[in-house]
């Protein structure tokens, strides 16, 4: 509740059209970083959180079904922009988790290959 109260005071005092929830977001990460917040104090919500992901999915989808009739116009190129999208995500995500499985992979043997 501090860092979404944090958030919010950030999000009106700073004159950029970002959403209190990303202010959010990186304010809890330099939290849990910097060990100011530790990972078990919020590791069980944040899991009940994640498990429930798919519920915040139903608002979005339910508004694309009551205006289909003003979306059916822009379906195709709208259909075509989210299968590309999806494509460059999924395609950029494998890159990332590649370099990093590579870093870490030769971490790992620097660790083990040093004297002891």
């Amino acid at each position: 509740m501090g860092v979404t109260f944090v958030a919010e005071i950030i999000r009106f005092l700073v004159p950029l059209p970002i959403p209190a929830g990303v202010y959010g977001l990186v304010l809890m990460l330099v939290a849990l970083k910097t060990g100011l917040i530790k990972l078990e104090w919020v590791k069980d919500a944040g899991l009940f959180l994640v498990g429930l992901l798919q519920l915040m999915f139903i608002p979005a989808a339910v508004g694309l079904i009551d205006s289909y009739a003003g979306f059916s116009d822009i379906l195709p190129q709208s259909i075509l922009a989210v299968l590309v999208s999806t494509t460059l995500v999924i395609a950029a995500t494998g890159v990332v988790v590649q370099r990093a499985l590579k870093r870490t992979l030769k971490r790992s043997d620097k660790v083990k290959n040093e004297p002891s």
